[in-house]
């Protein structure tokens, strides 16, 4: 097996990992709420806190990222997410709560600004659609899973039980990490000369030093975070309030709630399906096309999907339309993160971080809209209207958008 296919397979799991400790609290959220005694409008916050400061710290841990290796990067952003994870289930006031989701987001932050590092390094560019679409495609599966062992868990053992089960298994894949991955091919020992050549970057390696007018002159970029900003404003919906609105908003009970793994199945084969369709695209209309088209009809449907929606009146369909929509927005996702390597090669990270701290500025505002937005109108509908509003803006933005034009030439990066 290629040593890239290993490298691959760990950031699978790594993607498995986070999504796993992030729907844990959306599973959970009924029972938290209960149990806390938190109100609609203060659970916004408590599920905002880890958007706030994911996405402060997305642009940092990139760029530290790029400067000093993921490998090292990573095992620290495992760890700390890893021990807050477990500090969740340990909480006893609505305070505290809100100060571990804040550490627990700031932990996280720059998991994936590393992945692209290492995609960047570790990939070569007409395979790293397919190669995100994979990881993001594996983030589903831990989101699919997360209700199946939530449930049982806390149905037994109550809730917190399962905070603490899932921060053992980040402990183990940052020890994992840190004893064998190396942060480029050169450094890894094993790898033969065939496939180092056929990893190599044509590009220099840049400098240390980040080109932070260049980045922050780009069209380019701002089109990405605005994407990224709108998309995820309802993309976050799933992390957040999901679960509370099947059992307040659609009448499902707890042992129904198995069901709600439907739209990270589904979203699984989007994120797939739409990193194949990106890659085979460039290949025949060339690259602007090629992302552009995946990343309109994935914001597309999801639009159509979520006013369907709104529109019936049945749990079920509901439960349908809102897996399809979800479907949509992850179609697009790692055409998303494959135009951020595009735009950004040697500074992939920085580009993505970037991205991400406007994905989670979307992330924060939703989170906590929708609380207050529930308890304005006395009812979980009125929240989709500025989704629909905001995912027809990001539509929009990916016509716009043009991969093919990088943040810098090899000419123009630092000495």
């Amino acid at each position: 097996m290629k040593y890239q296919h290993r490298v691959l397979g760990m950031l699978s799991l790594l993607a498995i990992i986070t999504y796993l400790d992030r729907v844990c609290i959306s599973v959970a959220g009924p029972r938290m709420q209960a149990d806390l005694h938190i109100s609609s409008e203060a659970w916004g916050w408590v599920t905002g806190m880890f958007a706030l400061s994911y996405g402060l710290f997305e642009i940092p841990s990139g760029a530290l990222g790029d400067r000093i290796g993921p490998r090292r990067v990573l095992t620290r952003i495992v760890i700390w997410w890893s021990t807050f994870t477990a500090l969740t289930g340990a909480v006893s006031n609505y305070v505290l709560l809100l100060v571990t989701r804040f550490c627990f987001g700031m932990g996280e932050a720059g998991a994936y600004p590393n992945a692209a590092t290492v995609i960047a390094r570790w990939f070569p560019m007409k395979r790293r659609a397919r190669v995100w679409g994979i990881v993001w495609m594996t983030s589903q599966m831990g989101g699919a899973i997360s209700p199946l062992l939530v449930v049982p868990i806390q149905a037994s053992f109550g809730w917190r039980t399962s905070f603490y089960v899932f921060s053992v298994l980040g402990l183990i894949w940052a020890v994992a990490w840190y004893a064998w991955f190396r942060d480029s091919p050169a450094e890894m020992p094993g790898v033969s000369e065939a496939e180092r050549a056929e990893l190599a970057d044509p590009a220099p390696r840049a400098s240390h030093v980040v080109p932070w007018k260049l980045v922050l002159r780009s069209g380019n970029l701002w089109l990405l975070m605005g994407i990224c900003a709108c998309y995820v404003y309802s993309l976050y919906f799933f992390s957040s309030w999901f679960h509370t609105y099947l059992v307040k908003g659609r009448g499902y009970g707890e042992g129904d709630l198995w069901l709600s793994s439907l739209p990270y199945l589904v979203g699984a084969c989007a994120n797939f399906g739409g990193g194949l369709a990106s890659d085979w695209l460039v290949g025949r209309l060339g690259l602007k096309s090629g992302r552009r088209l995946v990343g309109v009809m994935g914001l597309g449907a999801a639009v159509l999907c979520l006013v369907a929606n709104s529109l019936t009146t049945s749990g079920a369909w509901s439960l349908a339309f809102l897996s399809l929509a979800y479907a949509g927005m992850t179609l697009q996702q790692p055409v998303m993160s494959a135009v951020a390597l595009d735009i950004g090669r040697n500074h992939a990270g920085v580009v993505l971080g970037f991205a991400n701290t406007a994905a989670q500025s979307g992330a924060f505002v939703s989170s906590v809209v929708f609380g207050y937005l529930v308890q304005h109108y006395g009812s979980y509908n009125a929240p989709f209207v500025p989704m629909v509003a905001l995912l027809v803006i990001g539509t929009y933005l990916w016509t716009r958008i043009d991969p093919t034009r990088e943040i810098f030439t090899p000419g123009e990066a630092p000495a």
